[in-house]
């Protein structure tokens, strides 16, 4: 496959492949500490203000206090910051690329304020691919427990990342041929406009109950906004869920002397993490990628955060599904659509399926998700 390709970057070879295969079903004992091990009150607020979601049921007491919780709770994606590898902190095939491209979610119970988070986690599956984006691709799929101090299970999700061949992807991925070809788009004012209405109209459903009885199936959500996209927004969210491998100094030189293959020197000839194809367009196209690019925990947050303000403070999010498509490179703006699937009784609950679609400003599909939603009944 990569004959013709200049090699920069190590590749997937079968002894990793082994060495993966071999890890499958094992509880991983060692791994990083998260960025947040308890939900306070500052710790929801910086996630949930990281994706632009000011809801008061995550972000201010004096609300909560007048909710059924009578405090904060953390929004159902907060547990991105609480469990690198639900996050993309991927084991195996060293200095190989690793992008996150998706989670199945299942929440139990609310995470109320100041609730420590105690995970665990094991690698489930590897599943590989023949892609557009670098050839083959293995698909590396974790699932992790969430509990709390007294061992209740709060959440469990199975996210995935994709190990993709760098070298390949930058000189023969076809998947951004296009994108590549036509000039960067430069928005005019009455444009920009369009977008930002979306954001004066977003509406909090909060206090004002959505009753099962009142859905009606084919209902739409109101389309949320994201963006448009620059490497500031991407550092907002990092500032909230803590990224996976940015560290300073002797944390930085530590990190690196543990893992070599994590200090890919940058143009001064200094090792630096590879996650910085979110914040350094050069390095964003050594990989393949259009451009510096957003989160994929980032985006699945996202979509939850479009039906937690649909949903309302009375209704609970019981599953969520992310699958990231295509990356959002800096000057996207992604509208998140959604409508009612359908609605039906199981096990004594009144539930919602919502099906969900990711677009950027040309219609080219972002990320597909859907959700189930818990509401009270009259």
């Amino acid at each position: 496959m990569n004959e013709t390709v200049h090699s920069r970057f190590p590749k997937i070879t079968p002894e990793g492949m082994d060495d993966l295969r071999a890890r499958i079903g094992v509880k991983i004992e060692k791994t990083v500490e998260p960025w947040c091990y308890e939900a306070t009150r500052d710790n929801i607020r910086h996630y949930a203000h990281g994706i632009g979601d000011d809801n008061p049921l995550w972000c201010d007491p004096a609300y909560a206090r007048t909710t059924r919780y009578g405090d904060v709770i953390a929004l159902p994606s907060f547990l991105f910051a609480t469990s690198r590898i639900i996050s993309g902190y991927v084991g195996g095939l060293a200095g190989v690329h690793a992008m996150w491209s998706g989670a199945d979610w299942t929440w139990h119970a609310p995470i109320r304020r100041n609730t420590e988070i105690r995970t665990e986690a094991w690698l489930k599956d590897l599943v590989e691919h023949d892609t557009r984006f670098a050839g083959r691709a293995v698909q590396q799929i974790y699932h992790v427990n969430f509990y709390d101090p007294e061992g209740t299970l709060l959440a469990e999700a199975d996210s995935w990342c994709f190990r993709t061949d760098r070298d390949y992807a930058r000189e023969k991925g076809t998947k951004y041929s296009a994108v590549r070809a036509r000039e960067a788009r430069v928005y005019t004012e009455e444009e920009l406009a369009a977008y930002y209405r979306l954001y004066e109209e977003e509406t909090i459903r909060g206090a004002e109950t959505r009753y099962w009885d009142d859905v009606v199936e084919g209902e739409p959500l109101p389309t949320m906004v994201k963006g448009p996209m620059t490497v500031t927004g991407f550092i907002a969210y990092a500032q909230g869920w803590g990224g996976l491998y940015i560290r300073a100094n002797k944390l930085a030189w530590r990190q690196q002397a543990n893992h070599p293959g994590l200090g890919i020197k940058n143009r001064f000839g200094i090792p630096d993490c590879p996650e910085r194809v979110h914040w350094e367009e050069d390095f964003a196209l050594a990989v393949g990628a259009p451009g510096a690019y957003d989160y994929g925990p980032e985006r699945c947050s996202w979509l939850t955060h479009h039906v937690t303000n649909w949903m309302g403070d009375d209704g609970f999010l019981a599953r969520a599904k992310c699958q990231v498509r295509r990356h959002n490179p800096e000057g996207d703006i992604v509208l998140i659509h959604g409508e009612v699937a359908r609605k039906y009784e199981e096990n004594g609950r009144y539930l919602v399926e919502i099906s969900q679609r990711a677009s950027n400003q040309d219609d080219e599909t972002s990320a597909i998700g859907s959700a189930i939603v818990a509401l009270p009944k009259r």
